[in-house]
């Protein structure tokens, strides 16, 4: 039960962050068009982010879905990696989240357990 909890934990950081990242990218607030210049994005991709972030991390949320979720979530988080590597800035976040979102759910989830064993049984 412990590590269920635990596992609960290190999935809610990142999806409170996914979530926090998709609502800002909905909300178009004014320091939004500053920050997709910096990257070299067009603005007009701002609100497809936004709805793709959203749904991957609801699917995510989803316990019967949730391995689907970590892949396109992982893909996600990968496109933002490149995107930060390309204009030269830290990428450390979004690995690191990527990490937390397996993690959590390596924790919470028997089937990926019995899949990727990390302990003979």
């Amino acid at each position: 039960m412990k590590q269920i909890w635990i596992g609960r934990i290190l999935s809610a950081v990142p999806v409170l962050m996914l979530f926090f990242s998709a609502a800002m990218k909905l909300a178009h607030p004014a320091a939004l068009d500053e920050g997709f210049a910096h990257l070299e994005l067009p603005i007009s991709l701002a609100v497809g982010l936004g709805i793709l972030e959203t749904a991957c991390t609801v699917i995510y949320l989803i316990p019967r879905t949730s391995v689907l979720g970590a892949i396109l979530l992982t893909g996600y988080l990968g496109g933002a990696t490149l995107t930060h590597l390309r204009v030269g800035d830290p990428y450390f976040m979004q690995p690191l989240l990527g990490a937390m979102l397996w993690g959590g759910l390596y924790l919470r989830d028997s089937r990926l357990q019995a899949l990727i064993p990390f302990v003979s049984r």
